[in-house]
């Protein structure tokens, strides 16, 4: 895993913790799969959720009916895929595959919108897992310009981030999809976006992130979508696909 200098890496009395109870750090879908397990699928969930989920969402239900369990980590209401948030996921991963257990080679998907597309995208490179694919609703990917956004954001950046010894500011580039898009890794990706989300500006964002992507030849589909609102997929044809491009990653 690439972690900055002078970031956290976690204790092994922690870990030991996690190890032993991961579904204390994560909704884990187990009891609705259908095996065997043929994919696991990271869900991350947008700024500000603090709550613990408690049942699938029909998401959820399609993919474990065809073999995926899913996992959805409690990394943080504000933690935009910091070093902590980071090391969370992977001792997750890591208890998840020795619990079930799963072949290593079982394909690990990251999916997310918003702060969760954000994760996401940077969960593939900053997790020592290898993961299989990348899909990403109306991602952060400028995450400096984004701390400009919105006012209710530089205070989350400041939790996330005030603990790097390299500065606030330094610690949001190498969090930042747009500014880490060399360490992306050659996966597949899937983005969508719309064009009236006022909370994360597709032009300023997926746009900017998509074209970067593409100079750098990864392979990257870029759904537009004409009328959107944020991370509000509301046409069948575009939720069905999503559902299709993470369902075609299995072992």
């Amino acid at each position: 895993m690439f972690l900055p200098e002078g970031m956290n890496v976690m204790d092994d009395t922690m870990r030991g913790r996690i190890l032993s109870r991961p579904q204390d750090y994560a909704w884990i879908g187990d009891r609705f799969l259908k095996p065997p397990v043929r994919q696991v699928v990271l869900s991350f969930h947008g700024l500000g959720y603090s709550g613990m989920k408690d049942a699938p969402d029909t998401t959820d239900m399609e993919l474990s009916a065809s073999g995926a369990l899913c996992v959805f980590p409690y990394y943080g209401p504000w933690s935009w895929m910091n070093d902590e948030a980071a090391v969370l996921v992977d001792t997750v991963l890591d208890a998840v595959f020795a619990r079930f257990p799963l072949d290593p080679a079982t394909p690990v998907i990251s999916t997310g919108g918003s702060m969760g597309g954000l994760s996401a995208l940077m969960y593939c490179c900053l997790s020592r897992h290898t993961i299989a694919a990348c899909y990403a609703n109306c991602p952060v990917c400028d995450l400096p310009f984004h701390a400009t956004e919105r006012p209710d954001l530089p205070r989350t950046m400041y939790a996330a981030f005030a603990h790097c010894a390299c500065g606030v500011d330094e610690a949001m580039k190498l969090h930042s999809p747009l500014h880490q898009v060399e360490r992306l890794p050659d996966i597949r990706y899937l983005i969508v976006h719309g064009d009236r989300d006022t909370s994360v500006n597709k032009a300023a964002h997926s746009d900017k992130l998509v074209a970067l992507m593409r100079r750098q030849r990864l392979s990257v589909e870029y759904i537009e979508v004409p009328g959107m609102e944020h991370c509000s997929i509301t046409d069948y044809g575009i939720y069905r696909r999503t559902l299709d491009f993470v369902k075609s990653f299995t072992l």
